[in-house]
């Protein structure tokens, strides 16, 4: 039986509404997106709070006349700028005369986890655990079955800005459009784009946007660290409108054509100044504007990772994404230069929106469909039905 969902990301530039047609956990087609560029948001607040609303409109319009239904409901994806991280390590022990883990005592271990982590400024939207422990073993994901007497785990808690969802949750009122749950945008990244077995070893996913730049680490089935930088690709280009002396929109053709490394690239870029005069600039006039902020968020998402305190061996991955140097040829190289280690690309989830510019988008969209298929009492039917009207 197929079934349609509906969600939305809100990225630092632009909103993403995706419908989804799906007939399980393994089957999922996209058949509506609509993209809308609008302010973003800074240091929690929204940068155009005026213009917002028609803006999600637009996104949404855009989507159903794809997917030619009407959007009731909606799923919301909250970025990690609206967004904290903490985890809790708990023990429990272990009953019974040949004592061995059993799904209660991983209950009741996530269940003290939530205890301990105590009252929270937000909501939390999400908990995962990192890694499970029986007596001093090896960490493992699954613990069930293992004999021993003592259970230890670290359990990440994702935890929303109230403001945030309060705020959205009115605006798509406003709209006709019901929210019906939050989930984390940064979980279903990792969650989608990074494999098992690098979680396993723990990894780093950093996902540099327009306004701003996330630092993910994680480990197991949970993000451990969560770091927003308040620089992106937008604080690029600005730098180039700025030390060029040409529009913005000319800015950002520029630094997204732009190919790090001395030896590869154009050599002439062409630009418009404000009276709409056309110009020219070398390669060189270009590198100097823009490879200095560049090289400042690179090292600040080095630091970022430092602060974490999380010891990265040399087998674990660091991966880049987002719109603002992943798309570039070089950036990552430029990235790695700065980290002192290899960074790669995400693999590819989808033939639609694949540009690193919407792994954000998809992994909303598979974070949802995986919670979907794994709680929901009526089966996906349950769990998507009414969702859309006629």
């Amino acid at each position: 039986m197929k079934n349609m969902v509906a969600a939305m990301e809100f990225g630092t530039s632009k909103l993403v509404a995706l419908v989804a047609e799906t007939s399980g956990r393994q089957r999922c087609d996209i058949i509506g997106a609509g993209t809308v560029v609008y302010d973003g948001y800074m240091d929690g607040r929204w940068n155009a709070p005026a213009a917002l609303n028609e803006a999600m409109a637009e996104a949404v319009r855009a989507a159903e006349d794809q997917a030619h239904i009407h959007i009731r409901e909606i799923f919301v994806g909250v970025p990690g700028s609206f967004s904290q991280v903490r985890t809790v390590e708990v023990k429990v022990e272990l009953q019974g005369a040949d004592p061995r883990v059993t799904e209660r005592d991983i209950a009741a271990l996530l269940d003290k986890a939530t205890d301990e982590l105590g009252p929270v400024r937000g909501s939390v939207i999400h908990r995962s655990p990192a890694w499970f422990i029986v007596d001093d073993g090896k960490k493992t994901l699954e613990p069930v079955g293992m004999h021993g007497y003592e259970l230890r785990a670290m359990v990440s808690f994702v935890i929303a800005d109230q403001f945030f969802l309060d705020d959205i949750t009115e605006r798509f009122r406003s709209l006709g459009i019901q929210v019906s749950g939050c989930l984390s945008t940064p979980v279903g990244q990792v969650m989608l784009f990074v494999p098992d077995e690098e979680r396993d070893r723990t990894a780093v996913l950093v996902d540099m946007g327009y306004l701003t730049t996330e630092v993910m680490t994680v480990e197991g089935d949970a993000i451990t660290n969560l770091k927003t930088i308040p620089m992106g690709g937008g604080h690029i280009a600005a730098d180039l409108a700025y030390g060029l002396e040409i529009t913005l929109p000319s800015a950002e053709q520029i630094k997204r054509g732009y190919v790090y490394g001395l030896s590869a690239g154009q050599s002439t870029f062409e630009g418009t100044d404000k009276e709409g005069n056309s110009k020219t600039f070398t390669r060189e006039q270009v590198e100097k504007v823009l490879e200095p902020r560049a090289a400042e968020i690179c090292e600040a998402v080095r630091d970022a990772i430092k602060d974490t305190g999380v010891k990265l061996g040399s087998w674990s991955p660091v991966y880049l994404t987002g719109g603002g140097l992943a798309i570039n040829r070089g950036g990552r190289d430029f990235l790695a230069a700065k980290l002192d280690k290899p960074v790669r690309e995400l693999p590819r989830k989808a033939v639609k929106l694949s540009s690193p510019a919407y792994s954000s988008a998809l992994g909303l969209l598979d974070l949802l469909i995986d919670t979907a298929s794994a709680q929901a009492p009526g089966g996906m039917g349950g769990f998507f039905r009414n969702l859309f009207g006629g």
